[in-house]
């Protein structure tokens, strides 16, 4: 049995310990992070399997364009390796997208491979006019249209719009903004 759940503190450690082994050491080098460093998720969901133990995650970050009109961005999913088949990654997108309607969002963006994301509604060719802060692989931009026009509307480089994680500190680096981790 899979539960699907609010992350929560305790789930820190082991969704980051996932989300190395998914998707390498290198992973917050990757455009989307630039997206999320120093802020809190929307929405962090965690699956837990029947002993506890964290098994898979998905987490949904606002973001907006340049008039301000606001998206959200999913990122990363992850799920076990010895889970996968069991659909947790299936559950943990369709819990998140029915957050996402649940709670008025327009749109869901996302970096992915359109072949697993189209089951969800994701399209390639929607985000023409919208931009990334850096590198990454267009063709690979997703999006899904919860309220009609909203992607339409879109327009411009995305930045970060959410809550700033308190945890978080900015410090001049010269050339711009760089964050530091109290602790």
């Amino acid at each position: 049995m899979i539960d699907i759940v609010d992350e929560a503190q305790a789930h820190v450690c082991a969704r980051e310990a996932l989300l190395d082994l998914s998707f390498g050491l290198d992973r917050h080098s990757k455009t989307s992070e630039r997206l999320r460093e120093g802020r809190l998720p929307v929405f962090a969901f965690t699956a837990l399997d029947a002993n506890g133990k964290v098994v898979g995650t998905v987490r949904l970050w606002a973001v907006a364009d340049r008039w301000g009109h606001q998206s959200l961005l999913l990122g990363p999913l992850a799920v076990d390796p010895e889970c996968r088949g069991l659909k947790v990654g299936d559950r943990l997108m369709r819990h998140a997208l029915n957050q996402a309607v649940l709670h008025g969002h327009g749109s869901v963006l996302l970096v992915g491979d359109l072949p697993y994301y189209e089951r969800f509604g994701f399209a390639a060719g929607l985000l023409e006019n919208v931009t990334l802060p850096g590198p990454m692989d267009y063709r690979r931009f997703l999006g899904l249209e919860i309220a009609p026009g909203h992607l339409a509307g879109l327009d411009g480089t995305l930045f970060a719009a959410g809550v700033l994680d308190p945890i978080a500190s900015f410090s001049d680096a010269g050339d711009g903004l760089a964050l530091s981790k109290l602790a």
